[in-house]
């Protein structure tokens, strides 16, 4: 299968991109072909344009290349990797554009004239997973709600319908956490993606 892994993290040296490369590892061992996205290394405009916001509900809604690239690539992807630090209790603002940029009507999501509902769009992808690190202990993500999770897990996954399954692999307490807790999260992240 084809897997698609977006990097959401300005640091070529993070840990988080260190959990993306024994991602595609996993993937890789899975016998999955992997293409990779690093937001950051890529320099996606987060912001959408007033243009691109006009162009919407239009026949024609992705005008900048780049986005219209990735879009292609999604709509290859039967397995979808995020992998970011959550910040503020939610995504990146990178992330959190690429989202409101390439996920447009005609890809993330169809209207259907004669009903007026919104149909899923993504409809091939058949895991979603998610990779995160959080500052804060798991309690206090809870009671913040974990805003990234949800809309990766529920939201997203609205589009690609519900025989999507999602898998969400977080490393709490990233600031208080040992070498031995990060390379045990490692290993975690691909093993689970080498089963995939």
């Amino acid at each position: 299968m084809n897997a698609l892994v977006v990097i959401a993290h300005p640091c070529s040296d993070s840990f988080c991109h260190a959990a993306a490369r024994r991602a595609v590892d996993g993937l890789q061992a899975a016998g999955h072909d992997v293409d990779i996205i690093d937001l950051y290394g890529e320099r996606f405009r987060a912001a959408m344009s007033c243009e691109e916001r006009i162009a919407y509900h239009t026949d024609v809604p992705i005008l900048d290349p780049q986005v219209g690239d990735h879009a292609a690539r999604l709509q290859r992807a039967a397995i979808v990797v995020f992998v970011y630090p959550t910040w503020w209790s939610g995504l990146p603002a990178i992330l959190k554009g690429w989202l409101e940029r390439v996920m447009v009507p005609g890809v993330g999501f169809t209207f259907d004239e004669s009903s007026g509902k919104v149909r899923p769009g993504l409809g091939h992808v058949r895991r979603l997973v998610g990779i995160s690190t959080y500052g804060s202990p798991r309690t206090a993500v809870r009671l913040v709600n974990d805003n990234g999770r949800r809309i990766l897990t529920r939201a997203l996954r609205m589009s690609c319908g519900f025989r999507a399954r999602t898998t969400w692999l977080a490393l709490y307490g990233m600031d208080t956490s040992t070498p031995a807790d990060r390379t045990a999260f490692l290993a975690r992240v691909e093993q689970k993606t080498a089963t995939l």
